[in-house]
């Protein structure tokens, strides 16, 4: 048996009574597969942002970058490649689309949340003087909107 159906199967344990009756198996596979990967996105970023970066800006000579931007630019591809392994073999498994232009498209959305993310770190580290981690779990609460959209019609769609 493969991983991705091992984690499907995982995943369609809790798939009952009201989730079935709110969600199509399809959406509560994705909105798990995302809550997954977003859990990992904020232990990746405060493990990088506490340890790795060590809350230091770094100057790479041209730019000086922040630290909560350093660590978003670390956590960037690791969960770029399994959020996409996630949503292609786990969540929507039924498209018809080739995976080079899936990756394309979710390359292309995944920009889109990336620059939304960046532009409300700004906000809420610079202007509203909120703390990174937490700075960074309400940034990934409106990117997820974003990418949702995203997903359902966009990259992932019939």
């Amino acid at each position: 048996m493969r991983v991705a159906q091992v984690i499907g199967r995982f995943i369609d344990l809790f798939y009952v009574g009201p989730f079935r009756r709110l969600f199509t198996r399809e959406i509560f596979r994705y909105a798990a597969c995302g809550g997954a990967n977003m859990a990992l996105d904020l232990v990746w970023y405060f493990v990088i942002y506490h340890f790795i970066v060590a809350e230091r800006f770094i100057d790479l000579g041209v730019v000086v970058v922040s630290p909560h931007v350093a660590s978003l630019i670390v956590v960037f591809p690791i969960t770029f490649f399994t959020g996409f392994w996630l949503n292609r073999n786990v969540a929507f498994q039924a498209t018809q689309l080739g995976s080079l232009h899936q990756l394309w498209r979710y390359g292309l959305s995944v920009m889109g949340s990336l620059l939304l993310n960046y532009v409300c770190l700004k906000f809420f580290v610079e202007v509203c003087s909120i703390w990174p981690t937490p700075a960074k779990a309400v940034t990934t609460a409106v990117s997820v909107i974003y990418s949702y959209l995203a997903g359902r019609y966009f990259t992932f769609r019939k």
